[in-house]
């Protein structure tokens, strides 16, 4: 791993935990599953990797290609705590697979296509695509979707794509091409 991966790695060291400082055994797990991503990621020697623990809800891990070739490596803090070494076995390599696949084979692949199958085998881990951690108690993000319509039939976009068309972007229908237009569709 290069210096500059060092130091990113090391900045976001503050980012690892949000209890408070008597908690050494998830500070242990943070230090080793940033230790084991640091280990895994060797590979990449000019890449530019984040490696922060606070994703929340039910995902374990996620991925993040960020411009000009970077990348950002999400972890669920509460997860690692719940699943602690099977979560550095498991959840750091899939992760991991997913930037090493990316940066060998380019951005357009499949996440969890044959190219991020063959990197998890390299790396000594089963390629499976979900966790099966206790995830009881946990939030997940519940989305609200809005009515949108165009020429032919009425939609449903989720509040994320519904903040995105109010922020300027445009979606078109894929049966008729025509822009997706807020609210009901009127007359037929």
């Amino acid at each position: 791993m290069s210096e500059t991966q060092n130091q990113k790695l090391r900045a976001n060291s503050g980012q690892a935990w949000s209890g408070g400082s008597g908690d050494a055994g998830l500070r242990a797990l943070t230090a080793q599953a940033r230790s084991q991503t640091s280990a895994l990621l060797g590979s990449i020697p000019d890449a530019q990797i984040e490696v922060r623990f606070d994703l929340r809800g039910k995902t374990a891990g996620q991925v993040r290609i960020r411009a000009r070739g970077e990348y950002l490596i999400r972890y669920n803090l509460e997860l690692l705590e719940r699943g602690g070494a099977d979560f550095i076995q498991r959840t750091v390599p899939h992760e991991v697979a997913h930037v090493l696949a990316y940066h060998r084979y380019g951005k357009r692949i499949r996440p969890h296509g044959p190219e991020w199958q063959r990197i998890m085998r390299q790396l000594g881990a089963e390629p499976t695509r979900c966790h099966d951690y206790d995830v009881s108690g946990l939030s997940a993000r519940k989305l609200t979707y809005f009515r949108y319509h165009c020429g032919c039939m009425e939609h449903q976009l989720s509040s994320i794509r519904h903040n995105k068309v109010a922020k300027g972007q445009h979606y078109l229908c894929k049966r008729c091409g025509e822009p997706l237009q807020p609210g009901r569709r009127t007359g037929a």
